[in-house]
């Protein structure tokens, strides 16, 4: 039987993230008992005091047992912690020695959307990928530079740490879990009953572009409002270059620096979005679309847009835009 410990952490807790983790575990624990087999799983809510957590002001937990007293575990669950991510790992430094201690002892850790920060304070991500919110991506790659963000992501799994994506992704990498542990029949049943795509694995679709702005380059932030100004039209990077007399690697090299984007990604991302925003309001075609963000070639644009978006422009469209609903 696996130990699961579904850790309860300082500050506005996600409450959504412990009560869903426990039930799927607990439940996988019911259906195979009702098969006539042994419980998979013993889940225990942990916390730094055995004081009952108040969150938002409005919820309370109780923890089961707490750090200092639980000797071993098999698996670490960090729920999403909401607000200033600065305090949110400040607050809740206690646990990080513990989680390394476990994981060195072989358990293994799970962080749900961005619990990745509190997971990331442990040094044990460091070089290695997670995901998380991909509204918090740029507060992440700024406190954690030393781990592989990727925010399109929905699910990471190396070296016995795994981390998922934004809001309630955090379902499928506990249904992720449980196929791994129990097998891929619970995750199936569990994925019908809790009406979860099983195939899931990007948070693309959901992504919303914003361009960084609080990098104090002002040169940069000028060829970042031109763009997003005049997307429609064709933009060379000499250009940019020649209106603000800067010389190409030099301007590059800020641009990417400042951005984290190149300046052929920023374009792209910048008329995806807009190519989003006119599709998800359905009166124009995927055509019109196209030569409005200045796309002159179909073939181009279905391959840039589904890089960004993981979808095409007509899944898209049907997925999202008011005409469809």
């Amino acid at each position: 039987m696996k130990h699961v410990s579904i850790l309860i952490p300082v500050g506005d807790t996600s409450f959504s993230n412990l009560e869903a983790t426990y039930k799927m575990f607990s439940m996988a624990n019911d259906h195979l008992v009702k098969a006539g087999e042994q419980p998979a799983f013993k889940v225990q809510m942990v916390g730094l005091k055995s004081d009952a957590l108040v969150s938002a002001g409005k919820f309370s937990v109780q923890p089961d047992i707490t750090i200092d007293e639980l000797d071993n575990t098999d698996l670490i669950v960090i729920p999403a912690i909401h607000g200033n991510y600065s305090n949110v790992v400040n607050s809740n430094i206690e646990f990080a020695p513990w989680i390394v201690k476990q994981y060195k002892a072989g358990a293994e850790v799970a962080s749900l959307c961005i619990g990745a920060f509190l997971l990331a304070s442990t040094g044990l991500l460091e070089g290695r990928h997670c995901a998380t919110h991909w509204l918090a991506a740029q507060e992440f790659r700024q406190m954690f530079p030393m781990v592989n963000l990727v925010d399109d992501k929905i699910i990471t799994d190396e070296s016995g740490i795994y981390t998922s994506g934004g809001a309630y992704s955090s379902l499928n990498l506990n249904l992720y879990l449980i196929e791994k542990y129990v097998g891929r029949e619970m995750a199936v049943l569990h994925s019908k009953i809790f009406e979860i795509d099983i195939e899931r694995d990007s948070q693309s679709p959901f992504i919303i572009f914003r361009g960084q702005r609080d990098h104090g380059d002002a040169e940069v932030q000028r060829a970042q409002d031109f763009i997003e100004n005049q997307f429609a039209e064709k933009i060379s990077v000499d250009a940019l270059c020649s209106l603000l007399a800067l010389g190409r690697r030099t301007f590059e090299r800020r641009f990417k620096k400042a951005t984290g984007n190149t300046i052929v990604e920023y374009v792209q991302r910048v008329r995806v979005e807009a190519a989003k925003k006119l599709l998800e309001k359905g009166r124009k075609n995927v055509s019109e679309v196209m030569y409005e963000v200045g796309y002159s070639d179909p073939t181009a644009f279905r391959e840039v847009f589904r890089n960004y978006a993981g979808l095409t422009p007509l899944e898209y469209r049907s997925k999202f835009a008011l005409v469809a609903a």
